[in-house]
């Protein structure tokens, strides 16, 4: 699945292509895509609004429209593409848009997991995220007031949205080894000084995939190379770039986990 640098690269790459465009036409070939409007007022609103903006919210794609929004969410194996002159559907297309300047906006998504909204109002569906963790709101203080709020494990925290926004398997692991933190390590048995570590680890992890386009692996997605600087991401067996111990895998709230056993390790104070 997509992860907060995919989805902001995508972003990146469609603004140039889309800002300024006008919808002309919208064809909704796969019914359980669309969440929200009906498919008939789906395309009555849509039809004649200008796209004003491309942005991303966790691992939304969010299109600012002339009166909406249009929220894409990838999930397993979606992607969004611009396509400049004739368009002639592919067999997973899901939604086409055909805009001005002989454009067409495709989502394309193989597994039919990937989901769109259209709506006046996007905090109806991106109410209940965490905070942006490249924002200036989101602090290594906060960070710890946040992680001591509750007692959980710190892999399955970090990959959920509510509690902060973007991450995946990927960059979840990247970061805890940064930190040198364990991926079982409960939240509530991080000090002030690990969480500042995790802090500016989950921010330079997202940071250099952003800078590498992301990563292409696991999913349709195209172009990045994050995978080829991976610490210990799907590098079980192989040399900790830090201390040479062989990265292991485990499972950890039911998601396949990578780590160094030597750099990361479980404290009893962390697991009591």
């Amino acid at each position: 699945m997509p992860e907060l640098p995919e989805v902001e690269t995508i972003a990146r790459n469609l603004s140039p292509t889309l800002v300024g465009k006008r919808i002309l036409s919208a064809d909704l070939r796969w019914r359980r895509t669309l969440v929200l409007p009906s498919p008939a007022v789906f395309k009555k609103r849509l039809i004649g609004q200008r796209v004003e903006g491309v942005g991303r919210r966790a691992k939304f794609l969010c299109l600012q429209l002339s009166q909406d929004t249009l929220l894409v969410h990838l999930r397993m194996s979606g992607d969004l593409t611009a396509m400049l002159g004739g368009y002639q559907p592919s067999r997973h297309d899901r939604l086409i848009l055909g805009l001005s300047g002989d454009t067409h906006l495709v989502f394309n998504d193989a597994r039919k997991f990937g989901r769109v909204w259209l709506t006046a109002d996007p905090s109806e569906i991106l109410a209940d995220l965490g905070p942006e963790p490249l924002s200036d709101d989101f602090t290594p203080q906060g960070l710890y007031t946040r992680l001591h709020a509750c007692r959980r494990q710190l892999k399955p925290l970090l990959l959920d949205q509510t509690f902060l926004a973007g991450l995946g398997n990927i960059y979840t692991d990247e970061a805890l080894h940064m930190a040198k933190l364990h991926p079982r390590g409960l939240s509530d048995a991080v000090t002030p000084d690990q969480a500042a570590g995790l802090w500016r680890a989950i921010r330079e992890v997202l940071a250099e995939g952003i800078r590498r386009n992301g990563a292409s692996i696991d999913w349709v997605y195209r172009g990045g190379d994050f995978q080829n600087h991976f610490r210990v991401y799907q590098r079980t067996g192989e040399p900790c770039p830090v201390c040479g111990t062989g990265i292991e895998r485990l499972v950890v709230g039911g998601r396949g986990t990578h780590y160094c056993p030597n750099c990361q390790l479980l404290l009893s104070a962390d697991s009591r």
